[in-house]
């Protein structure tokens, strides 16, 4: 029997809804499956087939230290989403790369350490975010009129070491919120709406991740068709799971991120994609345990 790790995080133990839908719809098609946090030191990873990165979510305060934990795992086992998938992922410089491919972007101005704080455009309303980062933890919104409280979050950023993103607020999102698409084995599987999530005037959150507002969506045919380009430029092979993140704009569908190391399914949105992911999680494992 093949045996798959799903890798968790001590904070969101309890927080990830998507963790006993999979693990049902794993065990009704006999995979056996052990919720594992990435940094217990006393896992023998060696002992599962595979380690499929699920709630990994404190990740990008501990980066380093997570992309070395992914490389040992990968000495010894099949790490789902693969190390190089996951160290492309885990830093937004992704989204240059993408864009470089003709791929839609929201417009992305990154501010290295050393470089000024105050190298970016004055857009109407602006977004601030570190490069590495989740869950929408110190990413916040100012008004033009608040350029210098921008600029003070990027020095903030940078004088970290870390560092930032800024991207001008596409404001239809607060009527329209985002889209979010799910893939699986590289088909689509289903997709949710996200109500805007970062409110004028409100600092960046303090929790492992803010608070969403979700609902199952159809896509638009000019969402899909962006999200399926993504997928199909991605400097990998097909991965096992993405999600492609969009925001509304006067030009079409934009993208904003793409999630491919711990990204939230919203399995309850969508019925039968427990069990759709379960089935390509299947099929890898087998591939996996033949080689």
């Amino acid at each position: 029997m093949t045996k798959l790790a799903l890798a968790t995080a001590t904070a969101a133990r309890g927080l990830d809804d998507d963790l006993e839908p999979l693990e049902a719809a794993l065990r009704a098609i006999g995979v056996e499956t052990q919720v594992v946090d990435w940094d217990d030191e006393r896992t023998d990873w060696s002992a599962f087939t595979a380690v499929l990165l699920r709630s990994t979510w404190d990740y990008s305060f501990r980066l380093e230290e997570f992309l070395a934990w992914c490389k040992r795992v990968s000495f010894v086992t099949t790490l789902l989403n693969p190390l190089d998938v996951v160290r492309w992922n885990t830093d937004k410089h992704y989204l240059r790369d993408l864009s470089k491919l003709g791929i839609a972007t929201v417009e992305s101005h990154f501010i290295e350490p050393g470089e000024e704080p105050d190298a970016f455009p004055a857009f109407d309303e602006y977004v601030v975010k570190p490069a590495v980062g989740a869950g929408s933890r110190d990413a916040q919104r100012y008004l033009i009129t608040e350029r210098d409280d921008a600029i003070a979050h990027v020095r903030r950023l940078i004088q970290a070491k870390r560092s930032a993103l800024i991207q001008p607020y596409l404001s239809r999102v607060d009527d329209d919120g985002e889209t979010a698409l799910l893939f699986f084995g590289g088909e689509f599987s289903h997709a949710i709406r996200k109500g805007p999530l970062l409110r004028r005037g409100e600092g960046p959150t303090r929790a492992l991740f803010a608070p969403e507002h979700i609902a199952p969506r159809t896509p638009s045919e000019a969402e899909l068709s962006l999200a399926k380009r993504v997928i199909a430029n991605l400097p990998f092979a097909v991965p096992d799971y993405a999600r492609v993140d969009l925001l509304p704009s006067p030009d079409g569908p934009k993208l904003l991120e793409l999630e491919m190391t711990e990204p939230s399914l919203f399995f309850s949105t969508a019925p039968g994609s427990a069990e759709r992911f379960a089935q390509v999680l299947a099929a890898r494992l087998e591939a996996i345990a033949s080689e």
